[in-house]
């Protein structure tokens, strides 16, 4: 995880141009801050990659060629890409000051929408990603959060070619970047990690499909089942969702989500003009038509209160009666005109109407309207809250949506009369609830599985693997990866190692050791084939013996072979002359067969002619004829 705080580049000046001024956003692999660029005056979003990322030269490499591609990418529906650069470990890109809301939160907010309001939409994106297509530019993360809505309508695509840069990251953080971005990857990237423009045209297809049924086409318990999915299973009709979608929308987005690449359109522009036509098919009432109807406040909260209904302090059915201060019931005494008591009896009335008014105004019995303090940060919360009179209790609570520190609801609420002195309680944002995923590589399988509950987290899907550096039945890695940031109760993969994968040796006697050597190299075996020795019967450079001979080995293991030189040469020489029974002695003892060959009888035995010259090399063991006369 990155070390650099959502809080922590504010008021500095990165690469002396850049002064951060604020925070705007985290993602998976940035943190996004607003800035003022301080040599053209203008204020930019920066985006800072995690540390994790920044600390990978392969990663920053890939990154600078991407942000230079994208850098080029100039059109009205793209956000523009001015610079990029690094400054004391802080790798950053400036890029266009988007305000607005991402489509994510439009279609959180929103829900399905109109045939109109999506096609809108979609438009432009279509118009960006084919500007970047004739371009040779792939997007590879088309996902709603890359997409913004402008305050004005103008709608913008995010994050150009730095999908690319993250997938050539060995960092284990591209794990973190999946969890985002698999509800929309393709078939051949799940299958192959291999994407081009049909890729971004399935993408596409899948935001078409999630605005017009409010809804994901594949959800899962984990991202692994959802990529399953991509690759198993057709995207669903989205009128098997919202029956009001019409069924020329059902066909483009069949079209955009074809499971194989050839059978989508081939770029963005295709998918566009498949979009305009099947636009100018429909009618205005099926633009319009709302995909459902949003139920009023009193139907989603049937629970109202009721006005309540107090007595006025002082009112009651006897003229003669009264409630006090106290609470305690109180006559008044009879005034008889005239009389010697009524002076006291006026003190007296005077005196409980100013304890009452002091109770009722200043004192203990004094109330005040709770002031509106959700949305305000804690602090803020706590000192209105003193102003008012009134005291302060605090509970935290986790928020998908608000930042931590930011107070969520009050008890009593906004504009309820309470006290003063009373205490109002405060729910506080901790922000989301997120639980880093802990390190387990080398732990048992039960040693794992009870670190990741105590993590709050379960256990997912168990497999095992070969593992020449993890001992068996020890873990070899997690998904998702070690100190990942996940919610409660996130799935976590282990891969348990069934130890070191054992390699068949085969005998490889009598066969060609350059074959051999290829072949036990391959299988990362260490070979030594620098023993030879001359054989009769093994061909040169072939195998005469291995060791060992067979069975099982593991990588690193030596493989000793003994290579054929082949048969031995010896220099034939000249028997011509002698008698054949010396002749023959001689040649036999330097390893020959001698065949001899009577001519007119071999009356004399004396060797006339021999079948290897000599002075010539022969084999020890090949034959040599004499003739003897």
């Amino acid at each position: 995880m990155s070390s650099v705080g959502p809080f922590s580049l504010i008021d500095r000046v990165l690469d002396g141009r850049y002064r951060v001024l604020s925070h705007l956003a985290d993602g998976g692999m940035a943190t996004v801050y607003v800035a003022l660029d301080q040599r053209l005056d203008r204020q930019v979003a920066l985006k800072v990659m995690r540390a994790d990322l920044a600390k990978d030269e392969s990663f920053v490499s890939k990154f600078r060629r991407e942000a230079r591609s994208a850098a080029k990418l100039s059109h009205p529906n793209v956000v523009a890409v001015y610079d990029q650069g690094e400054d004391n470990g802080h790798v950053f890109l400036a890029m266009e000051l988007v305000k607005g809301l991402t489509l994510r939160q439009v279609m959180q907010s929103e829900g399905p929408m109109t045939t109109r309001a999506a096609l809108d939409i979609i438009d432009p994106v279509l118009q960006a990603l084919g500007a970047a297509h004739s371009a040779g530019l792939i997007h590879r993360d088309v996902k709603p959060e890359n997409v913004i809505l402008r305050e004005d309508g103008t709608v913008k695509v995010a994050d150009f070619g730095l999908a690319r840069a993250i997938a050539s990251s060995t960092s284990t953080a591209q794990t973190g970047v999946l969890l985002g971005t698999v509800a929309y990857l393709s078939p051949e990237q799940v299958e192959r990690g291999i994407a081009d423009a049909r890729s971004d045209v399935y993408a596409a297809g899948l935001l078409l499909f999630e605005m017009l049924t409010g809804s994901k086409a594949f959800i899962g318990d984990s991202p692994i089942h959802v990529a399953y999915q991509h690759v198993h299973s057709d995207v669903p009709m989205p009128s098997s969702r919202v029956d009001t979608v019409p069924a020329g929308l059902d066909h483009l987005v069949a079209r955009a989500s074809a499971r194989t690449p050839d059978n989508r359109p081939q770029d963005a522009n295709e998918l566009l003009a498949e979009v305009r036509q099947a636009r100018q098919s429909l009618s205005s009432a099926q633009l319009n038509l709302r995909p459902g109807v949003a139920l009023g406040a009193a139907a989603l909260n049937p629970t109202m209160a009721l006005p309540r209904t107090e007595m006025i302090p002082g009112a009651t059915s006897s003229a003669s009666a009264g409630v006090g201060p106290s609470g305690s019931r109180w006559h008044l005494p009879h005034l008889r005109p005239g009389g010697r008591t009524w002076p006291v009896a006026l003190i007296a009335l005077v005196l409980a109407a100013i304890a009452a008014l002091w109770f009722f105004t200043a004192g203990p019995g004094a109330k005040t309207a709770v002031p509106r303090v959700a949305g305000s940060t804690k602090l803020v919360a706590e000192r209105t809250l003193t102003l008012a009179h009134l005291g302060s209790k605090v509970v935290a609570s986790f928020n998908e949506t608000v930042k931590a520190g930011v107070v969520l609801a009050a008890e009593p609420p906004a504009g309820r009369e309470i006290r003063q002195g009373s205490t109002v309680t405060l729910t506080v944002s901790q922000g989301p609830e997120r639980y880093d995923v802990p390190l387990l590589v080398g732990r048992t399988q039960a040693e794992a599985g009870q670190r990741v509950t105590d993590a709050r987290l379960t256990v997912g899907q168990v497999s095992q693997a070969f593992s020449e550096t993890v001992p068996q039945g020890q873990v070899i890695a997690t998904w998702p990866a070690a100190s990942t940031s996940v919610k409660r109760a996130t799935p976590v993969a282990l891969v348990i190692s069934k130890g070191r994968q054992p390699i068949r040796l085969q005998d490889w006697t009598g066969k060609p050791a350059d074959q051999a050597v290829k072949a036990l190299t391959g299988a990362k075996l260490k070979v030594n084939a620098t023993k030879q020795d001359w054989s009769d019967t093994v061909p040169q450079g072939s195998v005469i013996s291995q060791s060992p001979p067979a069975g099982n080995l593991f990588q690193g293991d030596p493989v000793t072979l003994d290579v054929s030189k082949g048969p031995e040469l010896v220099s034939v020489p000249s028997v011509i002359g002698q008698q054949e029974r010396p002749a023959r002695s001689i040649l036999v003892s330097l390893g020959f067969n001698v065949k001899i060959e009577r001519a007119f009888g071999g009356f004399f035995r004396t060797v006339r002619l021999q079948s290897v010259a000599p002075g010539t090399d022969a084999p020890r063991g090949s034959t040599i004829t004499l003739t003897v006369v």
